[in-house]
């Protein structure tokens, strides 16, 4: 499936019933083959529109995956760059394939983006496709979580797209897939977490606000705009700004 170097159907149906780490960890070895791994042209576009906004020392590839967002940490900060996620399978895959030569230094940490282990190390966090893997209600503690990571004055920075509209077969598609998640986590445990359509933007941008981000979206060229006039993709830049942060445990919305 998706090419010969990609998945089979059967070993997607068997990642598909397995919780989200070790279903990841399984699907490891071809992710990269997959229409799952983010594009180049959006780490691309996402790379030129954050370079302006540093120098950046260290830089957090968050829910690295295979670490293609680490690769375009590994262009933009000078000292070290980190990726982390909780599936050990992605993982070993990122630590074979990223290894740029010189500076920055690369490392790899195995984690839980709702419980960090990091306060104020990093001038950058990036993120790519994420968010579908946490529900609505364990925002405000992975907000606070990524504050606390950054530096004063750190920037958190991710791409967010339109949604596909109804006339566009694509938003039937996306629409099948989560409810078919939602049927597959009624009847079989334990629970496979990957909704396109069940985070709304407006309600993350809310919540880092909350967590003491000051928010601004700007537009990524690349993709052209809609009939309307509004841009089809936007690099989200959450600046943490200074005061003492809210206190939202790591487990508490989750």
């Amino acid at each position: 499936m998706f090419g010969p170097q990609g998945p089979t159907l059967r070993e997607l149906a068997v990642q598909a019933l397995s919780s989200v780490e070790r279903g990841y960890d399984l699907l490891a070895p071809k992710f990269d083959h997959t229409p799952f791994r983010t594009p180049d042209e959006v780490l691309d576009a996402v790379a030129k529109a954050v370079e302006p906004l540093g120098p950046f020392a260290d830089g957090l590839d968050l829910c690295c995956g295979t670490g293609a967002g680490t690769r375009l940490l590994a262009g933009v900060c000078r000292r070290t760059v980190t990726g982390v996620d909780f599936s050990a399978g992605m993982l070993d895959v990122a630590r074979r394939r990223v290894r740029p030569a010189g500076a920055p230094r690369v490392g790899w940490v195995r984690a839980d983006a709702r419980a960090l282990p990091f306060r104020e190390a990093f001038d950058l966090v990036v993120s790519f496709g994420a968010f579908g893997h946490f529900l609505p209600r364990e925002l405000p503690g992975l907000c606070a979580q990524v504050r606390s990571a950054l530096r004063p004055g750190g920037r958190f920075a991710f791409p967010v797209f339109a949604p596909p509209r109804p006339a566009h077969p694509a938003f039937w598609l996306l629409l099948g897939f989560d409810a078919a998640m939602r049927v597959r986590n009624a009847l079989w445990r334990p629970p496979f977490v990957m909704y396109y359509r069940a985070l709304r933007p407006g309600a993350l941008l809310h919540e880092l606000e909350r967590a003491g981000f000051a928010v601004e979206l700007r537009a990524l060229p690349e993709f052209g705009r809609r009939a309307d006039g509004s841009p089809r993709g936007r690099l989200v830049v959450a600046r943490r700004t200074d005061g003492p942060a809210p206190e939202v445990s790591p487990r508490q919305a989750g």
